[in-house]
């Protein structure tokens, strides 16, 4: 019987291959994007205009969100402002500028707060936070991982034209500079300054962009 369905299920979706030609399901696919982001649109606290998010999207502590107008979201971007953990409560905010492309599977995690300029580049797999899973004491070992409380040492500022190559870490209390470019994989630890090329891990100055 469960092969008869499976045959049955095969041809079908092989018949609607044909109905539905590319260019049609594309189509569609781009209208279940503009209905679906219209749908999370009044869960932010402040949202411009010509912004698009591509499904799924995971959401948590949209009243604590900003994003500015021509933004772009691919694919599994998941957007975390948390105001309590442990009993802890926190203020985070998470302001996303204009005319910002982020690509598939970036996360972004506050509870502080994370300020990302316009003209932004996130390329994909990219984390962002501005806290850490437990402060590293001997008194936070003694617990299990996920029984430690939050911590931030402070914001995380992305300025403008910023470009964040494929899989690039940003940790707690780090700028990074107008025009910067961080390479892929690179984990930046600490503050990068504008107009240069950073990677590796922890992420260094690797040119000045004179």
């Amino acid at each position: 019987m469960k092969r008869i369905i499976k045959k049955i299920v095969k041809k079908s979706i092989i018949i609607l291959s044909f109905i539905f030609s590319k260019k049609i399901s594309i189509t569609i696919d781009v209208f279940f994007n503009l209905l679906y982001t219209f749908w999370y649109t009044r869960e932010f606290r402040n949202i411009g205009e010509s912004i698009s998010f591509a499904y799924p999207l995971y959401l948590k502590g949209g009243k604590y969100i900003s994003i500015g107008t021509n933004v772009g979201a691919d694919q599994r971007l998941r957007l975390d402002a948390i105001d309590e953990f442990l009993g802890d409560k926190f203020n985070p905010e998470i302001i996303i500028g204009n005319n910002v492309s982020i690509q598939k599977d970036c996360h972004i995690g506050a509870i502080n707060k994370i300020n990302i300029g316009n003209n932004v580049l996130i390329a994909s797999k990219v984390y962002i936070s501005d806290h850490f899973h437990g402060e590293i004491t001997k008194e936070a070992l003694l617990l299990p991982p996920a029984q430690r409380k939050l911590y931030s040492k402070g914001p995380v500022i992305i300025e403008d034209n910023v470009w964040l190559g494929e899989g690039v870490v940003v940790l707690p209390g780090v700028t990074i500079g107008e025009n910067a470019i961080i390479g892929a994989n690179a984990v930046v630890t600490k503050s990068i300054p504008k107009n240069c090329v950073a990677g590796g891990n922890p992420a260094r100055i690797i040119r000045e962009i004179n």
